[in-house]
């Protein structure tokens, strides 16, 4: 009697494991990444910014062929990550790059399994090593700033007449003269500020400018932007051709002597698109378009605020963001400001409220003074006798 064999199932090897997207730029990387994707990336010090579009893509893992941390400053992003639960891996080397993209792989105990069998060695990143990363990276904080400091001086002389004067800003069409503006960039805050200014925004109708991907995060929320600003200095996705052909203004940020395919782009949405030939970036654009306009004050929403956002962002962006805030100056709000500044424009029930508190205070006045009372007690006797004839009539009926 021959018995039949039987395989036993193999188990699988240990491990996370899911398909890898390849970028050496985050940000190109994006547009691509499905939940469950393990993106495979060359770029350090992950702004905090870019790591919440990370997150918000759904990826489980980044691994990194550069460190997180270059030590430079203590940047936000690869805690971000790590707080929501993504696993991290850097220090892979020039080889991450080379892995394909689309391709199985598997991370286990800091090692990138891929399908052609290679093992790529690499850094887990956890909450103990980040924090002991930032620290020393704070170190590097000084010469930061001394770097900013040499180009913001650099980019003033460059753009003087931009940043000081307005000159070189598109004529538009929306009138900034007399109101007040709200500027809204894609941040990892911009959903929570957004909600800050909504009682703003219904009430006050300010003119709306959107950075880019804020445009469509702005439409899906059903506020229509007046003036749209795309960033054509990068290769980031555009906005969708609806949002850009429902604005009143386009306006397309390039950098000089380029840009024009993603001008091209834009007028093939049907949209009229306005060019701005500047180093600075699409962000301190918007913002010298409002104040330029004559816009104030200007409300910034997704902005960087405090000193550690400011510097935990694109590099090359640190001296424009700098010198336009100078520019601007007090007319410029953050929106997490407004619902101090702002407690809502002044309704009927609002003077209903006073008026019968004015009342009450003006019958309790009068209580207190010799007419006062002998109109209670006038009152109260009235009062006492139409209930006695009440009472007397219902007894009868």
């Amino acid at each position: 009697m021959k018995l039949s064999a039987r395989r036993r199932p193999v188990p699988p090897l240990p491990g996370l494991h899911a398909t890898a997207r390849v970028e050496r730029r985050p940000r190109t990387l994006l547009p691509r990444l499905r939940p469950g994707d393990v993106a495979v990336v060359d770029h350090s010090d992950l702004d905090r910014a870019t790591a919440q579009a990370l997150v918000d893509a759904g990826v489980v893992a980044v691994v990194n062929a550069a460190p997180m941390l270059s030590g430079r400053y203590p940047a936000q992003g690869p805690e971000l990550l790590a707080r929501h639960g993504v696993l991290l891996l850097d220090r892979v080397g020039a080889a991450a790059t080379g892995v394909k993209d689309g391709d199985g792989v598997r991370l286990h105990e800091g090692v990138l399994h891929l399908e052609d069998g290679r093992a790529l060695e690499g850094r887990v990143l956890g909450a103990d090593t980040l924090e002991e990363e930032r620290d020393r990276a704070r170190l590097g904080l000084a010469s930061q700033l001394e770097t900013l400091t040499h180009n913001a001086a650099e980019l003033l002389r460059r753009e003087e007449d931009l940043l000081l004067h307005g000159q070189g800003l598109p004529a538009l069409g929306t009138r900034f003269e007399g109101r007040s503006a709200v500027v809204v960039v894609e941040g990892p805050e911009v959903a929570t500020e957004l909600a800050l200014v909504a009682a703003y925004l219904r009430e006050q109708h300010p003119v709306i400018v959107a950075v880019h991907g804020a445009a469509d995060r702005l439409v899906a929320a059903g506020i229509r932007p007046d003036v749209v600003v795309v960033d054509g200095q990068g290769d980031v996705e555009l906005p969708r051709a609806a949002t850009l052909s429902n604005a009143a203004d386009v306006v397309v940020v390039v950098a000089p002597g380029g840009g024009t395919a993603t001008v091209a782009a834009v007028e093939r949405t049907g949209a009229r698109a306005a060019t701005l030939s500047t180093a600075t970036t699409a962000e301190d654009a918007a913002l010298l378009l409002a104040h330029a306009g004559g816009a104030t004050p200007i409300v910034g929403v997704g902005l960087h605020a405090d000193l550690e956002d400011f510097l935990d962002r694109d590099r090359g962006g640190l001296a424009s963001t700098y010198l336009t805030r100078l520019a601007l100056g007090p007319h410029l709000v953050d929106a997490t400001a407004v619902p101090s500044l702002y407690s809502g424009r002044v309704r009927p029930h609002h003077l209903y409220v006073v008026m019968l508190a004015g009342l009450v205070a003006l019958l309790c006045a009068l209580l207190v003074t010799p007419v006062g009372q002998e109109w209670a007690t006038a009152g109260g006797d009235r009062l006492s006798e139409w209930t006695s004839a009440l009472t007397s009539r219902l007894s009868d009926s």
